[in-house]
């Protein structure tokens, strides 16, 4: 009986590979995430969200204003233990181009709004 299910499951899956090799391609186009998994130091939790949203985040909005992508997340995760992650960045682009770095003429547009912020990161630094 084991057999049987297992030899039935072998060929539900190969007719699966089968199915998605006969188009041509085993993706689709659209969207991609970038998920990226941050431990921070104990103690130091405050500083590395501070610097998320002085620096990340209007980078990011940056990004997003130019069209290289399509929107961010972040996120407090739960550790289970020290050593694992307690922050994630997420970064989702308009396709696997964007991603890549293929960004051609937009790179002038993001370039301009980072040298923006960084103008404007200047002035704030330097009032204090």
């Amino acid at each position: 009986m084991i057999k049987t299910i297992v030899l039935s499951m072998c060929l539900a899956a190969s007719s699966l590979s089968l199915a998605g090799a006969q188009n041509g391609c085993a993706y689709s186009y659209g969207p991609v995430t970038e998920v990226d998994y941050i431990r921070v130091e104990y103690g130091h939790f405050d500083d590395y969200m501070a610097w998320v949203t002085s620096t990340w985040m209007p980078t990011m909005e940056a990004a997003k204003k130019a069209g290289l992508i399509i929107g961010y997340k972040v996120f407090q995760a739960s550790p289970k233990s020290p050593d694992q992650p307690n922050v994630n960045l997420e970064i989702i682009y308009k396709n696997m181009a964007a991603y890549a770095g293929d960004i051609g003429d937009q790179a002038d547009a993001f370039e301009a709004e980072v040298h923006i912020l960084n103008s404007k990161s200047r002035s704030q630094h330097a009032r204090v």
